[in-house]
């Protein structure tokens, strides 16, 4: 997992509630979509931002992508956040 690329996923505010809502459960990106006032272009650009850092991940189910949220990074990056914090007792 890249640190960076994670990061710059997170940085935009559209994937960051793309995220919110698979957190929920698996979505295709047509019910993404319907969410979001923007193109389908656009929100296929910010869910390949999502899958390249590793933050979601894809099934093909006939003629459909579902869309879901990878757990496992994000565990990684909230533990790495909070070993920032370190002892306050120090």
């Amino acid at each position: 997992m890249s640190f960076e690329s994670s990061f710059k996923a997170l940085a935009d505010p559209a994937r960051r509630e793309i995220l919110q809502l698979l957190k929920n459960g698996q979505m295709s990106a047509g019910e993404i979509a319907g969410h979001f006032a923007m193109t389908q272009a656009t929100i296929s650009y910010h869910l390949n931002v999502l899958k390249k850092a590793d933050l979601i991940s894809e099934k093909k189910e006939k003629n459909f992508i579902y869309y879901s949220l990878n757990t496992s990074i994000v565990e990684e990056i909230m533990t790495w956040l909070v070993s920032l914090k370190g002892n306050q007792n120090e």
